[in-house]
């Protein structure tokens, strides 16, 4: 599927596509005989065990619909490749505006350093300056978020033209100088390490400022925007705040040689107790409505604060899908998927997706496109707001500088802030037993799902600790966060609960680090997910002393047609042996707390006596 010459971009199919349809072919063979058995062995009405056999039934009939929407994402894989060079030999001086909004809500979980590490980063993307815009949503209405990204506002006039000079590709200074070291005897060493300490002075002056829990009254006295603040305002509840630090219309707005810098503005709409804000989605609106007036590129950048652009020609990448002649107009939104850092080597998580992005995505992109997965995305402006794209409007892309007005900044300020408002959007448009022959097609199925789930892991540079860890994870989820997640849609939707959002923490201490880098889970606190988690694998550790008991006492021959329950019973106790480890043999901080492991052996006590009655 490859494009004629001169296109922006070409798609090609994956390979090894006759593979893939033999192993569909011999699973759902294996799958037919499944339910062939299930049908013709069904226990009659009133035999002990039609209700067992027939939820069995269900289940395996759930498997293979789960199977074919799996399997689906591999039909028709689509990998895309770019070619910036002609992009820029025709659009260069045509290329649109870019509006980067980057997402914080807590200066506690979500540090201010981590925050404007990402702002830093996006603002030394390869890319015309006077273009490029960055926005940073303050849900937190936090005063140190704004000292913070103040002082990247001034230290990004010596850190973007170091990454142009140097080439860096790790934009983030804080992961740049982690990563990166030099020779004392290279000649950029004097650079190097000026800007590092400059970074460093920096860091140090934000988590000073952080520890004593107040702005020094030098430092308010630098910039009018610090009176916003006051002894009534609170994370929520507060008025709108919009203060644009660099104004890229100014001529004056340049770094240490000369070179214009981006645009970067604070925002924290605003927050009161009887207005629901709608989390991330409200903030986000918010920020659509306050970059029309002050920037109004055509293309927005969607980032969380924790991240940090890792190539220079990212918004180039985007721009040759939107700007292709033949087929750009097609495109509402092009994302990419996130890498991750610190993981170490086995993924103890499952948290680095990799298969995921591999895999599945390319596949979706086959079948018209991935969704939305809320982050590393860019957007039409215009989509956003509804409009649908045309042949006709294609043309749109090609360097039209956007509506940007000439008001002065503080008037913008002004303006800006009713947008912002905690009422804006009301009223508007704005949220039975197994018998030599069946057994085999049974056997066929698990160990063929398993071989290719293990093959294609492997094959995509992950190791089989990794697969293990993944599969531990995706059997966790599944019971746990999907089920809440699931019962809260269900109460959302007749109208008994709001849903919620909770923030990620985004550092974590020292002891809870070295356990992850020994590749021990953390549990640590009281949650309701991980008493099923803990109730569930006692559950099976108590039903595979059972069945060991009876094969002690009366030979392997007693486990008969019980075989593939033992088997499954014994694969469970194993993957849950970090509960286990956490709930007997550890006391350090990240172990599972006692009177949860108390209270999940109770209700196993509670659900076997229900079995009995």
């Amino acid at each position: 599927m490859k494009r004629k010459e001169g296109c922006l971009f070409e798609m090609r199919r994956g390979k090894g596509r006759p593979w893939w349809w033999l192993y569909a072919a011999s699973m759902l063979l294996g799958l037919h005989l499944i339910w062939a058995y299930r049908v013709t062995h069904l226990p009659v009405a009133g035999e002990k065990g039609r209700w067992a056999w027939m939820a069995m039934f269900a289940a395996e009939l759930w498997f293979g619909f789960f199977w074919f929407i799996s399997f689906s994402v591999r039909w028709n894989p689509i990998h895309r490749f770019t070619f910036k060079d002609r992009l820029s030999l025709r659009y260069e001086d045509k290329l649109p505006g870019v509006d980067v909004f980057i997402c914080t809500a807590d200066p506690i979980i979500e540090p201010p350093i981590i925050a404007i590490n990402t702002v830093l980063s996006v603002l030394a993307y390869d890319y015309p300056p006077e273009k490029l815009n960055v926005y940073l949503s303050d849900d937190g209405g936090s005063i140190f978020t704004f000292y913070a990204l103040l002082e990247a506002s001034q230290f990004a006039k010596s850190w973007v033209p170091f990454c142009r000079k140097f080439n860096v590709q790790h934009l983030s200074p804080a992961l740049f100088f982690s990563k990166s070291s030099i020779s004392i005897h290279d000649s950029r060493f004097s650079e190097w390490t000026t800007m590092e300490k400059l970074y460093k002075d920096m860091e140090y002056r934000i988590d000073a400022t952080m520890k004593q829990g107040y702005i020094l009254k030098d430092i308010k006295a630098k910039h009018e925007g610090f009176s916003e603040w006051n002894f009534k305002t609170t994370s929520k509840d507060h008025q709108a705040i919009v203060k644009i630090l660099i104004d890229g219309r100014d001529q004056i707005a340049q770094d240490i040689e000369g070179f214009a810098l981006p645009t970067i503005v604070y925002m924290a709409r605003e927050k009161r107790p009887k207005y629901h804000h709608n989390f991330k989605a409200g903030a986000l609106n918010a920020l659509l409505r306050v970059s029309e007036q002050i920037s109004n590129g055509p293309i927005i950048l969607t980032l969380d604060c924790d991240m940090c652009a890792n190539n220079v020609e990212s918004i180039r990448d985007a721009l040759c899908f939107f700007m292709d002649e033949e087929r750009g107009h097609e495109y509402a939104f092009v994302q990419f998927s996130q890498s991750y850092r610190n993981i170490i080597k086995h993924d103890l998580y499952a948290t680095s997706l990799n298969i995921i992005q591999i895999v599945n995505f390319p596949g979706h992109d086959g079948q018209g496109g991935p969704i939305y997965i809320g982050s590393c995305c860019f957007h039409r402006r215009a989509c956003l707001n509804g409009r649908k794209y045309n042949e006709q409007s294609k043309i749109e892309m090609k360097g039209e500088r956007p509506n940007i007005s000439e008001a002065s900044v503080s008037i913008l300020e002004e303006r800006t802030k009713n947008l912002a408002t905690c009422s804006y959007e009301e009223n508007t448009q704005w949220g039975k037993e197994v018998f030599s022959f069946w057994f085999i097609p049974f056997a066929f199925v698990i160990a063929l799902a398993y071989v290719v789930s293990l093959w294609e892991s492997l094959y995509f540079g992950e190791t089989l600790k990794a697969w293990w860890n993944e599969q531990r994870m995706w059997l966790y989820k599944r019971t746990t966060s999907y089920l809440f997640a699931f019962v809260d849609t269900i109460l959302k939707l007749i109208g008994m609960n709001d849903l919620a959002f909770a923030i990620t923490p985004k550092v974590a201490d020292e002891e809870s680090s070295k356990r992850y880098e020994n590749g021990i889970m953390e549990f640590g606190s009281t949650s309701p997910m991980f008493v099923i988690l803990s109730a569930v694998a006692m559950l099976n550790l108590f039903c595979l002393v059972g069945g060991i008991k009876q094969v002690i006492i009366y030979g392997v021959g007693s486990l008969g047609s019980f075989f593939l329950q033992f088997l499954l019973c014994g694969s469970l106790v194993v993957i849950n042996f970090p509960i286990f480890e956490a709930s007997f043999f550890r006391n350090d901080k990240g172990c599972i707390p006692i009177n949860t492991t108390l209270l999940s052996v109770a209700l196993i006590i509670v659900a076997y006596f229900i079995s009995i009655l």
